[in-house]
């Protein structure tokens, strides 16, 4: 059974409400605020349903009103891109590009190396690795090799989503709750869990297994999550906590470690400063 598509409501205070069925690009990579700064009021599956209800919730919070539904809005044209062997060329030059990869974010293609597609997690590499064509400066390319071996086959599928960050946690909670975790499980046995989960990411590091690393990881945030939850937290509000904290912290790399200028000996103060 095919997946209904999902359209989020969501809310940045001050600012404005408005429709998107991607949190990450629509909020964050478009319009620059992060998780914890703005919040999901609805979600629907009907695109008529969603669309009054967005003009209902404007008047209602006192926003400017949109003159059109979110239905009837245009959907964007895909770029015309140019695909080689070796490379694959924007038609646009390199400081227009991030507007037009934000734009045409699930965007797919195929390559001599598989197939290829614009999102959250390759726009900043192509963004990076873009270089100005030599014949056209308005146009721009990156390798395709390249982007390839950063990217594998498997995490370009475009059968794979890549789900808006607070719908993960959303999942993960209401896939417990429905489990029974929250009303017969406590804080206790999520710590274990956890502990159980960090030996496994131990093993694979050390194994340098690549899958398990990232099914270990995957299961500590499912962990996470929930011992937050059995807590009366939300690990949303816990990540951007730690974030706030650490945002301005200063320091320097020891032996591979971040250490804080608090916990700096004296003698390794003074070593920084003879480097400076």
């Amino acid at each position: 059974m095919k997946d209904e598509k999902k359209y989020y409501i969501y809310h940045i205070p001050g600012k404005k409400i408005g429709v998107t069925c991607d949190l990450i690009n629509r909020v964050t990579v478009q319009q620059g605020y992060a998780l914890g700064e703005y919040e999901i009021l609805e979600e629907h599956t009907d695109i008529d349903v969603v669309s009054i209800r967005e003009i209902q919730l404007q008047k209602a919070y006192g926003y400017k009103v949109d003159r059109k539904l979110y239905k009837n809005l245009k959907p964007k044209t895909n770029m015309r891109i140019n695909i080689t062997e070796q490379t694959t060329t924007f038609p646009c030059p390199k400081g227009d590009l991030k507007k037009n990869l934000i734009d045409n974010s699930g965007l797919t293609w195929e390559t001599e190396h598989g197939e290829f597609q614009i999102n959250e997690h390759t726009i900043p590499w192509i963004l990076t690795n873009v270089k100005t064509s030599m014949y056209n400066e308005d146009r721009c390319y990156i390798y395709n090799k390249a982007f390839a071996y950063n990217f594998p086959k498997d995490y370009i599928n475009k059968d794979k989503k890549i789900k808006p960050t607070g719908s993960v946690f959303d999942d993960i909670r209401k896939w417990a709750r429905d489990r029974g975790i929250y009303a017969s499980g406590d804080q206790k046995t999520q710590y274990v869990k956890l502990q159980e989960e960090s030996g496994e990411l131990a093993k694979a590091l050390l194994d340098r297994d690549d899958a398990e690393i990232q099914d270990a990881i995957g299961d500590m945030v499912v962990v996470l999550t929930n011992l937050a939850e059995l807590s009366n937290l939300r690990i949303e509000d816990c990540i951007d906590a730690a974030y706030n904290e650490i945002s301005t912290r200063k320091g320097t790399m020891i032996n591979g470690t971040f250490v804080k200028e608090d916990n700096l000996s004296v003698a390794e103060k003074t070593l920084l400063l003879d480097e400076d």
